[in-house]
C-alpha cells in the first residue's frame, strides 16, 4: 500500500479511500456551512447616536421614516412603512390595529415630537429594539424603548414601553 501520510490511506483500499475522502470533504463542508450559518442568524446588530445613521443599516430606513413621520406629522408617509394587519402595543393600548392606533395616538401626538435620539439599537433580522431620547415641541425630554417586528420591509408590529410620568407630548401630567 502506497503511505499518503494519512492513517486512513493504510487502513482501506484506494477506491474505498476515494469514497472516504469525499465523504469527509462533504462532512466538513456541511460543518463549515453550518458554523457560517449559526453565527450570521444569531448575530445582532448594534448602533448608538443620531437616527442620522439608520439608513446605513438593514431595516434602518424604515425605522427611521418611522420616527421621521412621527416628527413632520406625516400620516401618508406612515402609511407608506405599516404592513397589513400592523398592530401598535403601548403600557395603555393592547395591540390596537391601524384605524385605532391613528386615532388614539397618532392625531393626538403626530408633529409634536422635535427630535429623536437613538441611545441604543439592536437588531436581529426583522426584529429591531430601540432604546431613545426624544424631545416634544416644548422641549422635555421622554425616553422610550420600542420594539419593532418587520415583514417583507415594513412595519408589522410596533410596542412602545415607557413608565409613569413621561413628558410624551399629550400625556402631560397623567400618572
Amino acid at each position: 500500500m502506497k503511505t499518503t501520510g494519512l492513517l486512513v490511506s493504510t487502513m482501506l483500499p484506494k477506491s474505498k479511500n476515494l469514497k472516504f475522502m469525499r465523504m469527509i470533504n462533504l462532512f466538513v463542508g456541511i460543518l463549515l456551512a453550518g458554523l457560517a450559518l449559526s453565527s450570521q442568524a444569531g448575530h445582532a446588530q448594534s448602533i448608538t447616536g443620531q437616527t442620522a445613521g439608520l439608513e446605513n443599516i438593514p431595516n434602518g430606513k424604515t425605522v427611521k421614516a418611522w420616527y421621521t413621520a412621527w416628527q413632520k406629522g406625516d400620516w401618508n408617509s406612515m402609511t407608506q412603512i405599516l404592513a397589513d394587519g400592523f398592530t401598535f402595543t403601548s403600557p395603555l393600548d393592547d395591540h390596537l390595529k391601524m384605524d385605532v392606533f391613528q386615532k388614539r395616538c397618532w392625531q393626538p401626538n403626530a408633529g409634536k415630537i422635535k427630535s429623536v435620539d437613538v441611545q441604543e439599537l439592536i437588531m436581529n433580522g426583522d426584529a429591531i429594539f430601540v432604546i431613545g431620547n426624544a424631545y416634544n415641541s416644548d422641549g422635555k425630554l421622554f425616553r422610550n424603548c420600542d420594539y419593532f417586528k418587520l415583514k417583507e420591509g415594513k412595519i408589522i408590529s410596533y410596542e412602545c414601553f415607557f413608565g409613569p410620568g413621561i413628558n410624551y407630548p399629550t400625556n402631560a401630567g397623567k400618572q
